[in-house]
């Protein structure tokens, strides 16, 4: 891999495996054990015994004894027509067979050959000979045990022993697990268990560490080189990749300066643990090849550095490999870990959470703190119940979706109309919409935005770069915690440190005082994993460096899967970003088109990461930034650097996984994160390794971290895809005629149907037919009734208290609640109660209690579809009668702070488009008779509560010019040019006026 050179380590950037320095602990999925130096035992002189035996019988003896027994078994000359023609007998399928035998002896015969060149040569990883796979395993085990033995001492090195195991399928012991680093080189390693490259190395380590021992440490001489890690210059890190590019020639040699230096005591008291984890002013010991002048420093001949740095190389010399001891296992500082945040101390809250759902984090208090075993009855999926983030942004974006899907309709963007609504979602898809409704954080989602943008924001104004965010925590009293790679200063106020130099810490009062930024996303690819003691963990999958791997069984894997998808398309904190799936059963395209795209396979993800990485690298590279980090704050803002997130539940082959483990080398620096599939736990460059149970937990031990795992099982995941594709305008869309156009509830609108119950919704709340109830209650059940009359379809118990108290309620509240609203609307003549309850469990009303807003959609469907579409004077009549009870916009005197739920809904743009429908049919009904006046009055009429419909407005020009009054569609064209303001008339506009009025560019210019 191409990797650009630099001269000074001060401006090195880090393309490769081994990333930018860390100061601190952060992330990390291998618990580093010490390399120990032993003597060779007799078990290494048995192995090396054995392997010989084997390398001799298979190399020397095989051939031999075909020889000898078959002979060669090809003919002795041109084969000829003759030959073709004779009969097939058991000699002849002798002489196939041992051809064939003649050709495996060659291919391993040549891996043998492969591997012992790139194991005496030191060269890294051997190269693959085609179809060779357990052939070469086989030859490299082999081939590492004979020259093991001959190495002055013996590394505990992955693959030996594995000897005489299964080739396939087994598993390589813990030391060698624990060893692994990322990197291609690290990849292979763990493919092939040991590579005859690294045997190399680390014999040549132990004969350093010798030599250590026996001479009291080869600093004394000044035989050995050294390197001091640089600090920072600018944007521009220290890493090991280039540390070798630079002394060594060939970056990809950083694995041997990493096993030189892993886990010995640096001058700060740290440890090396991550071969992309190193801070300024550490010192690594160099392979004897090292050059490079005064940067490649000897502790007694390196005049250019203090004598304080001189005794820090002579104390690190003297720290080899024996120095080390042997118990070193992680929890000092060099131990990188993914850390729960302290907590701060929670405010006392007036109701106990629900069990089913953490507490209230950064805006999250929407649970029924009474779920317990009676709210599962109900029966709603407790997975988007305990997924706040994830509800609120598939309810958003489904709400988006259902409004834009009204207006394409409304302008005809679509064959078919379906009308004012969408169609009411029943089943398991009725259940999903209700759990979002109920189990959605908004004001969460808007905290955890507006301050990663202020945070940005505020960098930017102090021409600061954004810091490398691995993970994020919203703690459970509200608080926002990130934890960085590394330290990165004293945050901007308000923002604080906190349990350490690596997290920044802001309270919920003061994420709440921040106001919308104009900046672009700082970390889009956050994503919720779960939640570990009262905190939800939001992984930064583009900033992880290298591949986050899931294992697990299929089942679990895709609900992780499903949630991670469906909360990166949806979620609110990002500006845009490609998500890529591959091996998903199910289409999540309806989620977010313009987000997630499905490939068909390994080989299209390949061809298409591959040329997007190179892509990326060079425009990063033009345009002198080092990670995407340092692009999202600069002019290009996010024109460039917006994540590209991979998600490949299907588990690759071996050889698939060794491809995307190279190309995801350098992918955190390119804002390019990826989250693969595994049945198991060995995926080669797996930065992070974690495991979903079957009890729903999320494991990753070598980060720390036990999760309470965020899941969309696979019939939530389908059914909230169908209310997705039920939103769209083109699906199942009915003409004019159709059902789509029916209401969902339809009023008697004769004299006959006079209701028991009125609410006047449309303009100022009223009731008509009911006493007033107790002042101190009146509020409260006012809003309960509106919900309900909003919902004809029903309302689930638990929807209706969490609208009504979005910080949490208790049971007994709320039956008390339900109890009092039960009494107030009273019952029938029959004496049948107001308020019922379903066979599903949800509140619904009787048919004598309605509101405005049902007797206007029923007028409106019987003006044009029922008794008024065959009888021009009943049309008139009912449209008429509709427009008179438009007063308003929706509930226009809501008390400040109650109502919160309707920003859920979509009847603010359903009322506008019913309103303008009804005053446009008035107007084509009055224009018929050729009645401008009366057609005005009811356009006038309509914009009152619809003042953005364009359609009005162009009616408007049409009636006013049929007056032949030139003045008054001149004023009226001025009006419209003033209510556009600096954006101007839209197009269609523009050309009704050239039609209608082709001198109204003259008054606009003179205005202007």
């Amino acid at each position: 891999m191409p990797r650009r050179r630099t001269t000074s380590s001060a401006s090195s950037t880090a393309p490769s495996a081994p990333s930018a320095p860390s100061s601190s602990p952060t992330p990390r999925n291998r618990t580093p054990q010490p390399v120990r130096v032993r003597r060779r035992s007799f078990g290494d002189f048995v192995k090396a015994f054995f392997a010989f035996v084997a390398l001799a019988g298979l190399v020397a003896g095989v051939p031999l004894a075909l020889a000898l027994t078959v002979g060669w078994p090809l003919p002795g000359g041109a084969p000829s027509l003759d030959w073709l023609q004779r009969e097939i007998t058991v000699e002849t399928f002798l002489h196939i067979l041992t051809v064939i035998v003649w050709l495996a002896w060659a291919q391993f015969t040549a891996c043998v050959l492969v591997e012992v060149k790139a194991a005496l040569s030191g060269a890294g990883v051997p190269g693959r000979v085609p179809g060779s796979g357990p052939s070469q395993l086989l030859a490299r085990q082999l081939v590492a045990a004979l020259l093991l033995v001959g190495a002055t001492a013996a590394s505990l090195t992955p693959g030996l022993s594995q000897l005489g195991q299964s080739l396939e399928g087994n598993q390589r012991p813990a030391v060698a697990a624990a060893q692994q680093t990322p990197g291609l080189f690290a990849q292979q390693q763990e493919q092939a268990a040991a590579t005859a490259g690294a045997l190399a190395e680390q014999a040549g380590q132990a004969e350093q560490a010798a030599a250590r021992a026996d001479g009291g440490g080869s600093a004394a001489h000044g035989d050995t080189k050294y390197y001091r890690i640089q600090p920072p210059e600018g944007r521009h890190h220290d890493s090991l990749w280039e540390v070798a590019e630079r002394h060594l020639g060939d970056g990809r040699r950083y694995k041997e300066i990493f096993e030189l230096n892993k886990d010995r005591v640096q001058p700060d008291g740290s440890r090396l643990s991550e071969a992309s984890l190193i801070r300024p002013g550490w010192i690594m010991e160099m392979p004897g090849d090292a050059r490079g002048g005064e940067l490649v420093e000897m502790p007694d001949e390196a005049p250019n550095v203090s004598e304080q740095v001189q005794q820090q190389i002579s104390d690190y010399a003297r720290s080899g490999d024996h120095a080390q001891g042997g118990g070193h296992t992680g929890g000092g500082s060099g131990d990188a870990r993914v850390s729960l945040p302290e907590q701060r101390p929670a405010p006392a809250t007036p109701a106990p959470a629900t069990p089913a759902t953490p507490a209230p984090s950064a805006g999250q208090d929407h649970a029924t703190p009474a779920a317990g075993e009676a709210e599962a009855s109900f029966g709603l999926p407790e997975a988007l119940l305990a997924a706040p983030l994830l509800a609120a942004g598939l309810l958003g974006a489904l709400g988006r979706r259902r409004r834009q899907a009204l207006w394409q309709s409304a302008l005809g963007a679509v064959g078919g109309r379906r009308g004012m609504e969408p169609p009411t979602p029943t089943g398991d898809a009725q259940d999903v919409q209700d759990a979002l409704l109920v189990g959605a954080d908004p004001d969460g989602v808007r905290l955890l935005d507006r301050s990663l943008r202020g945070l940005a924001a505020s960098l930017a104004a102090e021409s600061r770069a954004l810091p490398v965010v691995y993970a994020a925590w919203m703690s459970g009293n509200g608080d926002l915690h990130l934890q960085l790679a590394q330290p990165a200063g004293k945050p901007p106020a308000p923002w604080q440190l906190g349990q350490d130099q690596t997290f920044w810490m802001l309270t919920r009062a003061d994420a709440e005082r921040y106001e919308e930024a104009e900046t672009a996303a700082p970390y889009p690819g956050l994503v919720s994993l779960g939640t570990m003691d009262d905190s939800r963990l939001l992984l930064n999958l583009e900033a992880v460096p290298g591949i986050v791997s899931l294992s697990g069984t299929e089942a679990d894997r895709a609900a992780v899967f499903a949630s991670v998808a469906a909360e990166l398309a949806t979620n609110g904190w990002s500006d845009r970003m490609t998500i890529t799936l591959v091996g998903f059963g199910d289409d999540l395209t309806p989620l977010a088109p313009n987000r997630i795209r499905h490939l068909d396979g390994f080989e299209d993800l390949f061809e298409t990461m591959s040329a997007e990485t190179r892509q990326r690298r060079g425009a990063l590279g033009a345009a002198g930034h080092d990670s995407v980090l340092t692009g999202r704050t600069g002019p290009a803002q996010h024109t460039r650097w917006a994540p590209h997130l991979v998600l490949l539940a299907a588990q690759p082959s071996d050889e698939e996984a060794l491809r995307l483990a190279e190309l995801a080398a350098d992918a955190g620096r390119l804002g390019i994160g990826y989250l693969v599939g595994t049945g198991g736990t060995d995926l080669p460059g797996a930065a992070w390794e974690m495991e979903i149970t079957g009890q729903g937990r999320l494991l990753a031990p070598l980060l720390g971290l036990e999760l309470d795992a965020q899941l969309l099982p696979v019939a939530q995941q389908r059914a909230v895809v169908e209310l997705f594709s039920d939103a769209d305008p083109e699906h199942g869309s009915d003409g004019p005629g159709g059902s789509g156009n029916r209401p969902p509830f339809l009023v008697d609108v004769s004299e006959q149907g006079r209701p028991a119950v009125y609410a006047r919704l449309v303009g100022t709340y009223e009731i008509i037919g009911l006493d007033a109830p107790d002042g101190d209650r009146s509020a409260q059940l006012h809003e309960a009734l509106a919900l309900l009359l909003l919902h004809r379809e029903g309302v689930h118990p638990r929807v209706l208290s969490s609208a009504l108290w979005p910080r949490g309620v208790t049971e007994d509240v709320r039956d008390a609640l339900l109890d009092r609203l039960r009494t107030w609307l009273g019952t029938d003549p029959d004496g049948g109660a107001r308020l019922r309850t379903d066979a599903t469990g949800r509140l619904t009303l009787a048919r004598s209690v309605v509101s405005d807003l049902d007797v206007l959609r029923s007028l409106y469907y019987e003006a044009t579809q029922g008794r008024g579409a065959g009888s021009r004077q009943v049309r008139g009549r009912l449209l008429t009668d509709a427009l008179v009870l438009v007063r308003g916009p929706l509930l226009a005197d809501r008390p400040e702070g109650r109502y919160r739920w309707l920003t859920h809904e979509i009847i603010d743009a359903q009322l506008p488009l019913l309103v303008a429908d009804t005053g446009l049919a008035l107007c084509e009904f009055h224009l018929e008779r050729d009645r401008a006046e009366k057609a005005i009055e009811a356009l006038n009429a309509a914009l009152r509560t619809a003042p953005a419909d364009e359609r009005l407005w162009h009616e408007l020009l049409r009636a006013t010019h049929a007056t032949d009054d030139t003045d008054r569609l001149r004023a009226l064209a001025a009006d419209l040019i003033g209510r556009s303001g600096a954006r101007g008339l839209p197009p269609r506009t523009e050309a009704l006026l050239d039609e209608l009025l082709p001198t109204w560019r003259d008054g606009a210019a003179a205005a202007g």
